[in-house]
């Protein structure tokens, strides 16, 4: 549908390309209008850092506050110890609460990054959902909210659609995620006064059922608002690297990893993600994923810079430019590359090449390290590495070796002590 909104918020969602579907648009931009809207999104604490996959979402929160109104990210403390299904072939592994204690701690490094928490009215808050799950009484539960859900309408969902129709198992108790997370959602209600909840359009299902389990329950009117899911325009999912994963946290992936990332982005992404991972303004996103040849590599430093700007800072950005312009143009080291620090006890035993690579990070297992150096994928100062049983010394080790996996994936091999 085509529909002109009037809030700063909702403007913001459609002209960027952050808006998949909402359940009442010209409701949804009248409270917006009308006064600061508190909105969640949810983040299960399966890991210890969000990934490049969560970032969209965090900068909705971020326009959100930016736009007058008020983020809730919501940490699943308790929802974590059942597991999403959502579009899952498997049951997740279960975790214990030291381990989703010690994720929340490490995701909320990150929120701190894009979002001003504090006491006043369009400050972000940090809530947690075993607040209200773990104390739940399971007959009160049952009689009180359990009442309220169709289980044919549950069936019906893509989310468990999807598993029942490849005869994959689906246990009772991720069954019961889709009553929890709708619980979420009527509680922020009550006790917080939250009217809207975000997330990514694989969680409409869910988001619906909050919606009408609030309305039953409290007769209140609420609001759900979806992101698209994206992929790079070569189809693969948002997020995901050769490397694995493309973590936020510093500790987990490097702010030059993590700059590398953005500077390698297609050509055909580059506009629409300087329009949703950046604040530049739409009018120069679209100038900028515009150009052609040569002149889109310099968007896609800006692109860089931008992104990892936000969430490293400034200096971060900077330096990883400066590397990247280091080992790129000039073939130099650039300090700010990974490393791997051999010991002098390694050195005089000799290391494996193929554990060298895995170990950097360059390779995720022996076997694809041994597979790169057959396909003249792997470097070491920029010579091709040709033998896989190649033991590493202390006299190859005098001074610093660049390792390389392809063209654009470099670490740092250094004498430790």
């Amino acid at each position: 549908m085509t529909y002109h909104p009037k809030s700063e918020f909702m403007t913001v969602m459609m002209q960027r390309g952050f808006l998949a579907d909402c359940t009442d648009y010209q409701g949804l931009d009248d409270a917006l209008n009308a006064g600061v809207v508190p909105a969640y999104i949810g983040y299960d604490a399966t890991a210890k850092s969000l990934h490049v996959g969560h970032l969209l979402n965090i900068m909705m929160l971020r326009w959100l506050q930016k736009t007058g109104h008020k983020p809730i990210t919501l940490m699943g403390g308790g929802t974590t110890k059942v597991g999403d299904p959502s579009f899952r072939a498997d049951e997740r592994p279960l975790l214990g609460p030291e381990q989703i204690a010690e994720n929340i701690a490490g995701m909320g490094q990150v929120f701190a990054r894009y979002l001003d928490y504090g006491e006043d009215a369009t400050d972000a808050v940090m809530l947690n959902n075993a607040e209200w799950l773990d104390g739940l009484n399971y007959l009160e539960f049952l009689r009180d909210i359990g009442r309220h859900f169709s289980v044919n309408r549950m069936l019906s969902f893509e989310s468990v659609k999807s598993r029942l129709d490849r005869e994959q198992s689906l246990s009772f108790l991720e069954f019961n995620y889709m009553i929890l997370q709708a619980y979420d959602f009527l509680e922020l209600n009550r006790r917080y006064g939250c009217l809207l909840q975000m997330g990514g359009s694989d969680q409409w299902g869910n988001i619906i059922n909050g919606i009408d389990l609030t309305r039953r329950v409290l007769d209140g009117q609420i609001f759900g608002l979806t992101s698209p899911l994206l992929t790079t325009s070569d189809g693969r999912k948002m997020g995901k690297s050769a490397g694995g994963a493309v973590w936020l946290n510093a500790d987990m992936l490097s702010p030059y990893e993590f700059w590398q990332f953005w500077r390698n982005t297609t050509d055909a992404d580059t506009g629409k993600f300087l329009k949703l991972y950046t604040e530049l303004p739409v009018e120069e996103c679209d100038r900028l994923g515009a150009l052609e040849g040569s002149e889109i590599n310099a968007a896609k430093v800006i692109l860089a810079n931008e992104v990892t700007g936000l969430l490293h800072g400034v200096e971060a950005a900077k330096a990883a430019e400066l590397t990247a312009r280091e080992v790129f143009e000039k073939g130099g080291m650039g300090d700010d590359l990974p490393t791997l620090e051999l010991s002098a006890d390694e050195l005089a035993e000799g290391v494996s090449i193929v554990q060298v690579l895995v170990r950097s990070g360059l390779a995720k297992s022996g076997k694809e390290a041994k597979r790169l150096i057959s396909e003249n994928g792997a470097r070491m100062d920029d010579a091709p590495l040709t033998d896989a049983g190649l033991m590493v010394t202390s006299d190859m080790l005098s001074d610093p070796i660049r390792l390389s996996a392809g063209k654009k994936r470099h670490a740092l091999l250094k004498r430790g002590a």
